[in-house]
């Protein structure tokens, strides 16, 4: 059950997979938020809201294999909800950390999150959580202005990844994305579009990258 409307997340609460119930995330998040266990979220970890959750990708599942790929392949295939994918950036899970970038970034079009652990997963999961409560408290369709502050979560991530880039640093980053609004369309810009925002030789990194 990954499709809009097969779960209802009561305000201010959020819904946990059975699988974390005792964890280190869940044990963070008691007493700060209101938690919920439920069985049968399949390959969701936790919901925020009607519209967003959250898969959890820890240093064991990208040491293991390709099998939590599948996982996101399958979610965004089944699912029109908001999938926020929180990865454990570690030593050891360091060197899996671009590849799983450019897949749930570039390929699958979620936000990614790195966390150093699930007790900072639960700090996160946290702000998120204050976010959707301040956000579904005010009246979205008086001021088209607050429809902007939804897509400011995605921004940092995305930052950082446009600055992984060959020749870009976070001027351009920040000029490419004012420009282009999205990971996407920076993708599929042509070089002449890319050189009136950061001249010819950077256009041609960009676009060989």
């Amino acid at each position: 059950p990954v499709t809009t409307g097969s779960i209802v997340v009561p305000y201010g609460h959020v819904i946990g997979n059975e699988k974390w119930r005792g964890s280190e995330i869940t044990q963070g998040l008691q007493g700060k938020i209101r938690l919920i266990f439920e069985d049968g979220l399949g390959l969701v970890d936790f919901h925020l809201s009607n519209r967003t959750c959250i898969l959890y990708i820890s240093e064991a599942d990208l040491v293991a294999g390709d099998e939590f790929k599948r996982r996101l392949v399958r979610f965004r295939n089944a699912s029109s909800l908001g999938g926020i994918v929180i990865v454990e950036k570690t030593q050891i899970s360091d060197q899996y950390f671009l590849a799983v970038q450019k897949l749930v970034v570039l390929e699958l079009g979620m936000v990614l999150l790195p966390v150093a652990n699930q007790g900072e997963a639960s700090q996160l999961i946290t702000q998120l959580v204050s976010f959707y409560v301040r956000e579904q408290s005010k009246d979205h369709n008086s001021n088209p202005f607050l429809r902007k502050q939804c897509s400011q979560l995605a921004e940092p991530s995305m930052f950082r990844t446009v600055q992984q880039i060959p020749g870009v640093g976070k001027t351009k980053a920040l000029l490419l994305l004012q420009q282009f609004g999205s990971i996407h369309q920076l993708c599929n810009a042509s070089v002449k579009e890319l050189e009136l925002v950061v001249g010819q030789t950077v256009a041609q990194q960009i676009y060989a990258f």
